[in-house]
């Protein structure tokens, strides 16, 4: 395996990225990992060794690299009002400029495959692999949200009324117990897949709460459910970026 961090050069700055891939057999499919509210960092390193070791590249940028180089978030009150702040002062469009920048990255790389792209992103990013797969319709071959959240907002580029654009096929994962993610917001998202004839995939995780996947998050990971979304995103990838 290898791996180190970058800078990717974009319209608001230098974006502090990690990147891993296979030593050989190059060059790989490639995935883009959207972090989550709490921030890139060694948690999301390892997830993203994992994929790499199945035979990608993945590129996991510091979305917040616009406030902060290097978020270590606390989770106390202060901590958790400076991580909202952050996620707040984020919009689609920012990482959508953003997705255009590590498009230019990877066709420069030999060891990456531009021309097989797949992405996944957790809880906050679970809208921008939405919005990023009908801003870029032509890029994408498959995209998934686990257990995104914000994916129904009334704000104008909320992802659920700009599906129709979507070519990549669509893996949604939902935790059974989610605040930012309940029942009638899934619904309506997937009315809205329906109607907008996107190849989707939605299913439920019974047991489970937001931030199942997370190693780290004492109290929440649930193994079985981890394991589970681990073995949905591989069959994904499998499907339409080998």
């Amino acid at each position: 395996m290898l791996e180190q961090d970058i800078e990717i050069e974009t319209d608001a700055g230098s974006m502090n990225t990690f990147v891993t891939r296979p030593e050989e057999g190059g060059p790989h499919p490639v995935v883009f990992f959207y972090m989550d509210a709490p921030g890139k960092r060694e948690e999301l390193h390892d997830m993203a060794r994992r994929i790499a070791s199945v035979g990608y590249f993945v590129v996991l940028p510091n979305l917040y690299y616009r406030q902060v180089r290097d978020f270590r978030l606390v989770r106390d009150e202060a901590g958790m009002a400076k991580m909202f702040e952050f996620m707040r002062a984020l919009s689609i469009e920012m990482v959508m400029q953003d997705t255009a920048a590590m498009f230019k990255y990877i066709r420069s790389q030999p060891d990456a495959d531009a021309t097989r792209i797949g992405a996944v992103g957790y809880c906050m990013s679970g809208p921008f692999v939405l919005a990023a797969a009908a801003r870029y319709p032509g890029e994408f071959k498959c995209v998934a949200s686990i257990y995104g959240a914000n994916l129904v907002t009334d704000r104008p580029d909320s992802p659920h009324l700009n599906l129709a654009p979507i070519k990549a096929d669509v893996y949604v994962a939902c935790a059974e117990t989610d605040k930012w993610a309940p029942p009638e917001v899934i619904a309506t998202l997937e009315e809205h897949l329906k109607a907008a004839h996107t190849q989707y995939r939605l299913e439920w995780y019974p047991g489970a709460e937001h931030g199942f996947a997370f190693p780290k998050r004492e109290g929440i990971y649930h193994r079985q459910s981890a394991e589970r979304h681990w073995e949905r995103l591989f069959a994904q990838f499998r499907a339409y970026l080998s």
